[in-house]
Parts: structure tokens; sequence; C-alpha cells
């Protein structure tokens, strides 16, 4: 879906995870446009980080866009010094934050520290920036943590604050996410979505979701084009996985150099594709029968299980979601009467 240049996003045709999701948890996969900010409204602005001066506050802000746009060799599980190797996959952090987390609504970084502290449904708990960083290296680059007073932690923090500056503190970010794109009605296509991916993405990303190196395996270089599956992609616990934040990513950046006002993919064709490209097989992360511990707070298009509905896994994987979304409020509607003895338990 890209014509090779630079690193590209996670599709140059994907947490889960995802600072999106990109990794919010968000209640839908995606907003119909009439409930979205207007993004015209708004001017989207990238501070330059180069202009910093030459000091420890620049260093830091820029250290931590390496890590973005550098993982692999910074922190890849090839890099040279064992103890570096925090990322499991050869991914890059802008693979799914677009250019280093800058692009509007290429699950871009602005305004995102304001955002923080806040309550995440995933963990059930209220979490910091760190935390979410943290959900990302697990997840999205299926790996370890981080050291929570380390340099890399420290750096990554720092540029989402410079890339926040002047946000004010819980107000929305227009151009955050991916830009709205309507449900479909129906099922998700994955057999249709094989025929967009032959179409569109094959020529980059290969017929196995492969990817292309920037060099050799072992050299920490990482990819030109990222894999959309395999042992080497982001695992099924990343907030990629869910259809609304991968076909949301597709219609508004895909393939590379696609932008949200100019979309490339017809919706239905971004959904059916994200839904083919989720089917594949890819790592998998222990334990995601803990994540929403209140599962009336689980997007309806969380990819595993356990759920307060009586859905099926398919369903939930490709929709039609509204379904859904209806027997939840309704659910939602029976615990809060009051001594309700039918009120579903929240594990």
């Amino acid at each position: 879906m890209t014509r090779p240049n630079v690193v590209y996003g996670l599709f140059a045709a994907v947490a889960i995870a995802g600072l999106a999701s990109v990794h919010a948890q968000a209640q839908t996969p995606a907003a119909p446009p009439s409930a979205a900010a207007n993004p015209a409204q708004t001017r989207w602005i990238v501070p330059d980080v180069d202009k910093l001066p030459d000091d420890d506050w620049g260093r830091t802000v820029r250290y931590g866009r390496d890590l973005v746009s550098k993982t692999a060799s910074l922190i890849g599980p090839e890099v040279a010094n064992p103890a570096q190797r925090f990322a499991g996959n050869n991914l890059t952090c802008q693979n799914c934050h677009l250019e280093a987390g800058t692009k509007e609504f290429g699950l871009p970084f602005q305004g995102v520290y304001a955002d923080f502290p806040n309550y995440r449904a995933r963990s059930g708990a209220v979490g910091t920036i760190e935390d979410r960083i943290q959900g990302c290296m697990v997840r999205s680059m299926n790996g370890r943590e981080l050291p929570a007073d380390g340099a890399e932690m420290t750096a990554m923090v720092a540029y989402m604050k410079f890339l926040s500056l002047g946000h004010p503190v819980g107000a929305p970010t227009p151009g955050r996410g991916t830009a709205p794109l309507p449900e479909l009605t129906r099922a998700a296509d994955p057999a249709h979505g094989k025929v967009v991916y032959g179409q569109i993405c094959y020529a980059c990303h290969g017929d196995n979701g492969q990817g292309a190196r920037a060099g050799l395996a072992g050299d920490a270089r990482g990819y030109i084009i990222p894999p959309l599956w395999g042992p080497d992609s982001f695992n099924d616990g990343a907030g990629m996985m869910r259809l609304g934040v991968t076909a949301g990513f597709v219609h508004s950046n895909m393939p590379n150099g696609t932008t949200w006002q100019n979309p490339t993919v017809a919706p239905a064709d971004a959904w059916d594709v994200a839904a083919f490209v989720n089917s594949q097989p890819r790592p998998h992360k222990a334990d995601l029968e803990k994540d929403f511990p209140n599962r009336l707070q689980k997007p309806v298009d969380t990819p595993y299980g356990p759920y307060a509905d009586n859905f099926d896994l398919t369903q939930h994987k490709l929709g039609p979601f509204g379904p859904i979304r209806e027997e939840i409020a309704k659910l939602r509607a029976e615990r809060a009467k009051p001594n309700s003895s039918s009120a579903p338990a929240a594990n």
C-alpha cells in the first residue's frame, strides 16, 4: 500500500493497542461522523522538536522522539545489549503512531499527556501515562515493561508532554485517534477483505503480511514496511486488534501518504480488510481474560471474551456492533436499578 521511502505505518496497506485506542478505551468501535468534533475548526500544529535547545530537556525530548521512530534500533529484540531489549518485536512505535506520533488522525500523541491520570476500563483502575506506555510495550510491542524510573520512560513521557504543550487538561483534541468512520450494518467480511488486501496491500506487505526489512534479520534495523501479522507483529491483546481501531486507521491513513481528508480505501473495504488482517495468526498475550474486570465497560469490538452480553465471539470480532451495544445499554440500565436482583455481575 506504500511506496518505499521511510518507515511506514503499520498498514503501509495496526493495540493493540493501542496511545490510541491507540492504543483510550472507547466503548464503541467508531463514532458516527455527526458525533465527532469538526477537525476543520482547529488547525493541526506540530511543534518542532529540533528547535529545542541542546540542553537536558531538549536532548531528553529528542531521545523520546527517537524511541518512537527508531524503536527496533534502540530497544528492540536485536539490539546488542540484552538489557536494552524491551520490545519483543521489531516494529517501531510510529508504525501505529504515524510520523513519530504527530500525524493528524494517525493516532497522534498531541493532547495525550493532558489526558492522564485517567480511569482505564481495561485495568478497571485509574492509570498514569506511564501505565499506558507500559501497556503498549507488552501488547503492541509484544515485549516487557520499561524500567519505571529509567531514561527511556522519562524520555517518552517528556516527548508526549512536549507534543501536548498548550492542550488544556481534559479538553478534547480534534485530530486525535483516527477520523470518524461509519459503522457497517452487516458483519465485516474477511473473505472480501482478502481481495482488498490483494488489490491494495499485497504489493508492499507481501502475500504473508511479512512486510519488508530495512536490512537483514538480526541487524536491529527493523522494517521499512512493517509486518501485519506473524511472529514479529503486535500480539492479540493490542488495541489494533479491535476492528474499529484498525478500520479507522486504514481509512484515514492507508496507503501510506493518504490523509483523512482524501481517503483512498472505501469505508466498507476498510472494515473488510481490517477483518482479514486481524483474522491472521500472531503472538498471544496471556491472561487476556483479566482485562476489563467490569465487563459492561468492555468495548463491543474487543476480540476476546469473556463478555457481559450473550453475543458470540465472532460477532464481537466482526460485528454488526449495534445489537451488542443495545444489549449492553439494557444491562447497564438494569444494573442501575435500585435493589435489582437481576443486575449482571461485573466479573
